[in-house]
């Protein structure tokens, strides 16, 4: 955005919203995104951050400073955690400890927030914060809107939580929410069957408030979930919810000069043939077993495909002190060479995935990078992890966008053999009814970002409502 544009746009400040993310790169890169949109040049729009102190993750950091630096125009609301490190949770999860910590300090916010001028107009808080942040909203005389970081089929579930009760995982029948099609037993997340679970107690305590919210914000489009969307709106999902509003997907954000990193495996890109490059990543929480990794090193040779793999092997990815070589091996590395390049560390996806020699995705099906492969028509194979994943994946096969491994399981419940992984890569890239069905996915979301589409619509009335 120029200086000009800048100032001009500050001139006329029709309203002023803070964002609040929770934790986890997975939760504030859609805010991110969010609120560069929600700054942008017409929007009029002024845009306090509030960037919860310290980050779990070097990810985090690296985005907070990449993203402040390149948007100078966004207020960055530094907020420290008192004493984060005492929310320490059975699971042994870091981010679940951080979901607690965040929700129990929000009352601090309040004279940070109401000191802020222009006045508030409103919070966009994400969902793990939604108990906490009803009652600073309504202290602040101000409204407020969730921010879901998932699919609006998971959203129902959780919005459904305190109703369902679930016996057993190993039982074979589905799970019916109202007014929507049914949901298997073996996509609900693991932690569901244990009710004083943190994060299942969390999600329970969050959803007893949704009500009280003005309106639930949603990263996709009408058109990709639009029967769960109707669901919602109408009372069948559940009566009394406020409107659920798709806004997406969200577009990547203008990230400045491109770091020697991103340089690097962007050249080694554009040496590819077009939709040639399998990309492999399973986010920024999964990591795989070293036995995953081999057998899935050993897929992504035998396909005989060119590859572009981005490896973890920590939960989080300060603690990941290995080299690739102590992974995969030298002799990988050296009989791949000309086919495939690994990496570790965090990278601009959605680069990857705009670029042109990408031609399918091998993916655990987080929201974030489903939404960026429909963004940009990237079929995937859909290899889901943990949380929301399977229902994203079932979200992403009923619309065409990609294939559902089913029977590949939970991480770590089962050993995907390489022979198997190798031949469904193929399969990926050699498929032109996929490609053609993620092709209309792209077409789709772009159609629903553009002015007058519908999700640009929905966004410009939330702005008006707030003027």
């Amino acid at each position: 955005m120029s200086s000009s544009s800048i100032a001009n746009s500050q001139k006329r400040i029709l309203a002023h919203i803070a964002l609040f993310p929770s934790a986890g790169i997975g939760h504030l890169l859609p805010f991110l995104r969010l609120a560069a949109m929600l700054a942008s040049p017409g929007n009029y729009c002024r845009v306090t951050f509030i960037a919860v102190q310290p980050p779990i993750s070097a990810a985090e950091s690296n985005q907070l400073s990449t993203f402040f630096a390149s948007h100078p125009h966004i207020n960055r609301l530094d907020f420290h955690l008192p004493n984060p490190s005492h929310f320490a949770d059975d699971d042994h999860d870091p981010f679940h400890a951080r979901f607690r910590a965040i929700s129990r300090s929000v009352p601090l916010l309040h004279p940070l927030l109401s000191s802020l001028s222009p006045s508030l107009s409103a919070i966009f808080a994400d969902f793990a914060v939604a108990t906490d942040t009803i009652g600073l909203a309504e202290d602040l005389s101000i409204p407020l809107y969730i921010v879901s970081t998932t699919s609006a089929l998971f959203f129902s579930l959780m919005a459904c939580l305190p109703d369902l009760t679930f016996q057993s995982k190993n039982v074979s029948h589905d799970i019916q929410l109202p007014g929507l099609a049914s949901v298997p037993i073996s996509s609900i997340p693991l932690p569901f069957f244990i009710p004083d679970h943190v994060f299942t107690a969390h999600i329970r305590l969050n959803v007893q408030y949704l009500q009280k919210a003005k309106g639930i914000l949603h990263n996709c489009f009408d058109w990709f979930e639009s029967e769960t969307i109707a669901a919602l709106n109408n009372g069948r999902v559940l009566p009394h919810l406020p409107p659920f509003l798709p806004i997406g997907p969200y577009k990547p954000y203008d990230q400045g000069v491109e770091n020697a990193k991103a340089g690097s495996y962007l050249h080694w890109l554009d040496g590819q043939p077009d939709e040639s490059v399998v990309y492999v990543s399973f986010g920024s929480r999964t990591a795989l077993s070293k036995e995953q990794i081999t057998e899935l090193g050993n897929g992504l040779e035998r396909s005989g495909c060119r590859f572009f793999w981005v490896l973890k092997t920590t939960k989080v990815d300060k603690d990941d002190k290995e080299e690739i070589q102590e992974v995969v091996g030298d002799s990988f590395l050296e009989r791949t060479k000309d086919k495939g390049l690994v990496i570790k560390g965090w990278v601009s996806q959605e680069q990857v995935l705009g670029h042109p020699a990408i031609g399918g995705f091998v993916s655990h099906s987080g929201w974030n990078s489903v939404n960026e492969a429909a963004l940009f028509g990237v079929p995937i194979l859909a290899w889901p992890q943990h949380g929301d994943q399977k229902i994203n994946a079932q979200v992403t096969e009923e619309t065409g966008l990609g294939v559902w491994m089913r029977h590949w399981g939970w991480f770590g419940e089962n050993l995907v053999k390489g022979e198997e992984i190798g031949e469904k890569i193929i399969e990926l890239m050699r498929d032109k009814t996929l490609r053609v069905k993620a092709k209309k996915v792209k077409e789709e979301a772009r159609k629903a970002c553009e002015i007058g589409g519908s999700s640009h619509k929905t966004l410009q009335g939330i702005i008006e409502a707030l003027k």
